[in-house]
């Protein structure tokens, strides 16, 4: 589904402040799979996701999504393929439009239809949206006539997940996407995202700094260190593995101690 190959991208060339983000980075993730990613700030996870939306464009390799080569492909095309959460629950909503309008508006945008933007919600739609809401139960369904920014952090971040899959995307980033909520919220949103992904199918690429999330989802994860992949497990490898093995295997790989204290208070 994803084949991300040897790309590099450094920031102010030429500059005292040139920061090369990630180099010579590949990945290739299945169809399906989940996959779980954590280092440190400035290990390069936001670069690789930034790239793979084209918030910008890479300087060398090549980014490969269903078959179809996406390198220099503008970013609001890629949005139709691509769902996008982040740490910001305020971010992914138009805050002054209704609940229904901000659905309407990612239902259109996933569409390939040429006249999507000259199109009508249709009952049958409207319909939809209400069923999709009660799956939250969050009690949204009654509430599609007011404005999002209203509503607290989770429930706009739940929303924001809901219109990220309504029309499945071929990729789904998650970019710490409950970090910014209190625990008993962020539990509800990461067993959202658990389902909607099992039953769809998804293919995700999650960033964490929790550990436990790190190994109790998805079927593989990914630590990064310096722009590069440093360590890549699955099967029965992850599934033997502790929270101390993967600390450890972090060091052994990058050379270093693992001096994030996000990630070690997550232990």
């Amino acid at each position: 589904m994803l084949d991300v190959i040897k790309i590099k991208k450094t920031f102010n060339p030429g500059t005292v402040n040139e920061k090369t983000a990630v180099s010579d980075l590949s990945l290739h993730l299945d169809a399906g799979d989940f996959v779980t990613i954590v280092g440190s700030n400035g290990a390069g996870k936001s670069t690789l996701f930034n790239a793979i939306t084209g918030q910008f464009y890479i300087d060398e390799g090549k980014i490969i999504l269903g078959g179809e080569d996406i390198t220099y492909k503008k970013r609001h095309l890629r949005s139709k393929q691509i769902g996008h959460l982040f740490q910001d629950p305020l971010r992914g909503t138009a805050p002054h439009m209704t609940i229904e309008e901000n659905m309407a508006l990612a239902y259109l945008r996933a569409s390939t239809s040429p006249i999507k933007f000259f199109s009508r919600i249709s009952n049958a739609d409207k319909k939809r949206f209400r069923e999709q809401l009660s799956l939250l139960n969050m009690g949204l369904e009654d509430r599609m006539k007011q404005p999002v920014g209203l509503l607290s952090g989770g429930q706009r971040q739940a929303l924001t997940l809901l219109m990220a899959t309504m029309v499945t995307p071929k990729l789904l980033l998650l970019d710490e996407h409950t970090a910014a909520l209190d625990p008993a919220t962020a539990e509800k949103v990461l067993e959202l995202t658990r389902n909607i992904i099992d039953e769809r199918k998804i293919t995700c690429l999650m960033v964490t700094h929790n550990m436990h999330q790190a190994l109790d989802l998805g079927n593989r994860t990914i630590m990064m260190d310096d722009g590069k992949i440093i360590l890549d497990i699955k099967g029965k490898e992850r599934d033997n593995m502790t929270i101390d093995d993967l600390v450890e295997q972090f060091r052994i790989n990058a050379g270093k101690r693992l001096d994030n204290d996000r990630i070690l208070m997550s232990q």
